[in-house]
């Protein structure tokens, strides 16, 4: 079992940035391949960006291709999600969750929402123009 806690969510003008966490607890924060994914009202939840469980491989939507950056600090159980240049249509709920890896699946990048086994409770990212 893992618990994930996402936090750093707020409200914030159009250009601006946040930075969210996810901080792990309970299984090996090492052992996961970590992914954002966000939800907004009245839309499908939709993969945002991954991080393979090396941390040597990434992925972005290409919504926000170039403006956010995800990053993990195994040390620290975390994984985070920096935006910047944000747009009204970054508002959502911002969901962190974990994967379940394989040592042959290190660099392996999990995109499907079906793909994760567990969910952090989200966190509201706020855009307003």
């Amino acid at each position: 079992q893992v618990q994930l806690v996402e936090s750093g969510g707020g409200l914030v003008q159009a250009g601006g940035s946040l930075r969210l966490s996810c901080a792990a607890s309970g299984r090996t924060f090492s052992t996961f391949a970590m992914g954002w994914f966000r939800q907004a009202k009245g839309k499908e939840r939709e993969s945002v960006s991954a991080i393979s469980r090396s941390g040597g491989n990434t992925y972005y939507a290409d919504s926000v291709k170039g403006r956010f950056t995800i990053s993990r600090d195994n040390a620290k159980n975390t994984v985070y999600l920096q935006m910047n240049s944000l747009k009204p249509e970054d508002t959502a709920v911002y969901y962190c969750a974990a994967a379940i890896t394989t040592p042959l699946s290190m660099n392996y990048l999990y995109t499907s929402a079906s793909e994760y086994g567990y969910w952090g409770q989200g966190t509201q990212v706020t855009v307003s123009s």
